[in-house]
């Protein structure tokens, strides 16, 4: 029986990545002076597209300087002859992988620069760099290169990444709620001792960590989050709309044991294209040993009724349907419905 082959001979990792010479661009890495032009890039390619979000210049910021990046090595934007960004594309690989070890491709084409081979070549630049990520990870693990489209994308953008090897591999739904209006009471959870909700703070916030990677081993796709990919992305958070339920009687790492928590933020920049103002929750979840006793429920109520207080018109969330943990049919006992769709492709090595 031949031996496994290692990670190098997986990941086929070309020694180069291709050159991407349509449209007549000029190609570079990004830098956080670029934050500007990319978020209005980002945001062009949305409203072409007829994505349900539009970013903002501290969204764009936490990409940049997510943990897994290189910018110098990791990206690569395309600048046309009045300097302006008509595409980029970059690669993200987390650092606490454990038990797959993974690259996100992330990227696409301004709409006036589409159908010129651009997004094709940006891809194969992207997918090349992936391979060289994982293959200088060191890790001995699976490995996955992925990357997501919106079910409202152009069929093109589906069918790219079809042609490039990837393939369907998970379904996600963006979830609404109303809160105004005839809607249902949000739920009251009396919790038992030693159970207790309580605001979110920073004191808890590590505690919160762990118990979110504990809530997370059997989800699939979920690796642990290191300290430093916990706090990255947080320029919407907003932590008076966050709740986490703690144990008493337990003690981690110096603090109370968190059991379960519901994460919220604002993002503003959103409401003017789904008409409606809401608070949106981020991460929400239970640990293995704690499940049935409805903690994540408390903190997801308490979550609702914050954002009814902030004038909020809705709760957002987005969720894996194959959620192992039944969370899909917990939303829609609370009222949430299907508002749009995304997928994840993949290539499994």
């Amino acid at each position: 029986m031949s031996p496994p082959r290692s990670i190098v001979e997986r990941a086929a990792a070309p020694q180069t990545v291709p050159a991407i010479t349509a449209g007549g661009l000029v190609w570079r890495p990004a830098t956080i002076d670029d934050v500007a032009t990319l978020t209005a890039l980002t945001n062009a390619m949305a409203k072409a597209d007829g994505a349900p979000y539009r970013v903002t210049r501290e969204e764009t910021e936490d990409d940049l300087t997510a943990p897994g990046v290189d910018l110098a090595r990791d990206t690569t934007i395309g600048v046309d002859e009045a300097g302006e960004v008509r595409a980029y594309g970059s690669v993200m690989a987390p650092p606490g992988d454990e038990s797959t070890v993974r690259a996100f491709l992330f990227g696409g084409v301004h709409p006036a620069r589409r159908g010129q081979g651009i997004g094709s070549e940006v891809f194969a630049w992207q997918t090349a760099r992936a391979r060289q990520v994982l293959a200088a990870s060191g890790k001995e693990l699976p490995g996955r290169l992925a990357a997501f489209a919106e079910d409202s994308d152009p069929a093109e953008r589906h069918d790219l990444m079809k042609r490039a090897g990837f393939e369907p591999r998970r379904f996600y739904a963006d979830l609404k709620r109303p809160l105004i209006g005839d809607t249902p009471a949000i739920p009251e959870v009396e919790l038992a001792e030693p159970l207790r909700l309580v605001p979110f703070s920073a004191e808890l916030d590590d505690a919160t960590r762990l118990a979110h990677n504990d809530a997370f081993r059997d989800h699939w796709g979920s690796e642990p989050q290191t300290r430093e990919q916990w706090v990255n992305g947080r320029s919407e958070f907003v932590p008076e709309w966050s709740f986490v339920v703690i144990d008493e009687s337990a003690v981690e790492a110096g603090a109370p044991v968190v059991v379960a928590y519901a994460l919220s933020s604002r993002y503003e920049a959103d409401f003017p294209v789904r008409g409606y103002s809401f608070g949106y929750t981020d991460v929400l979840g239970t640990r293995r040993a704690y499940r049935g006793r409805k903690a994540a429920l408390a903190a997801l109520g308490a979550s609702m009724r914050a954002f009814a207080d902030g004038g909020m018109e809705a709760a957002v969330l987005d969720v894996d349907t194959e959620n192992p943990s039944g969370a899909q049919g917990l939303y829609a006992s609370l009222g949430y419905v299907k508002e749009h769709g995304s997928v994840m492709y993949s290539i499994e090595l």
